[in-house]
């Protein structure tokens, strides 16, 4: 997928355009949040080197003879290691990999590549309900509120729906939705991606909830960039 920095006010504007004209034609309404990131990944260099200093434990344990000796050539021989000189070495030279490898795994993108997908997946769909709830589903009276959630560091995208759209709508029905969108993400155009979602959405909630005129507009229909 192409690396997607920021999102123009042209993607704004387009999007913003997509929601009007999708919300004309039915009773739901469709929030769109684009975030730079869902989670910080803090914990993510905090595990890796824990799992380094492990490591280097269990190799220090199973191959003792072979540091011992290393730590005599840097010495000449001379020294004779006790237990107590022995442990400390063996615990600053274990600070030192930690630290090292925690700094390290601190930038951005190896922060990224080292993350599990799954735990992506996980961190950005939580964040995605989260939005929902305090953007959407308050919001929606009638309860027919779908929120489509972009995180550009993650490369990921979810569809939420209200409780009277999963009601009605089967998961599938937001497979072309999230086709189209993940397509235009592939080429970097997030704007025209996020304009095709809603523009599909906007079909299948004509669909299940037509217009009536009744329901008034309760979500601001301009994308938030978080």
């Amino acid at each position: 997928m192409a690396e997607i920095r920021t999102i123009s006010a042209e993607d704004i504007d387009r999007v913003t355009q997509a929601v009007t004209a999708a919300e004309a034609r039915t009773d739901g309404e469709i929030a769109t949040i684009v975030s730079e990131r869902s989670d910080s990944y803090n914990d993510v260099p905090l595990i890796w080197a824990a799992l380094v200093a492990l490591l280097a434990l269990s190799v220090y344990a199973a191959l003792p003879d072979l540091y011992i000796g290393l730590l005599d050539r840097l010495t000449g021989g001379w020294h004779v290691w006790t237990m107590r000189e022995w442990l400390t070495t063996l615990v600053f030279a274990t600070a030192i990999k930690f630290l090292a490898t925690r700094y390290i795994v601190a930038w951005w993108p190896l922060r990224m590549a080292l993350t599990p997908a799954a735990t992506k997946t996980r961190r950005v769909r939580a964040r995605a309900v989260a939005l929902f709830k305090a953007s959407t589903e308050r919001r929606t009276r009638s309860r027919t509120g779908v929120l489509i959630y972009l995180s550009l560091k993650e490369h990921r995208a979810e569809i939420v729906a209200d409780e009277a759209i999963v009601a009605k709508v089967s998961p599938d029905a937001w497979g072309a939705a999230m086709a189209v969108l993940v397509d235009h993400l592939k080429d970097g155009r997030p704007g025209e991606g996020m304009a095709a979602a809603v523009t599909a959405i906007g079909d299948v909630l004509e669909q299940h909830f037509p217009r009536s005129g009744n329901d008034p507009d309760e979500i601001p229909n301009r994308m938030i960039c978080l």
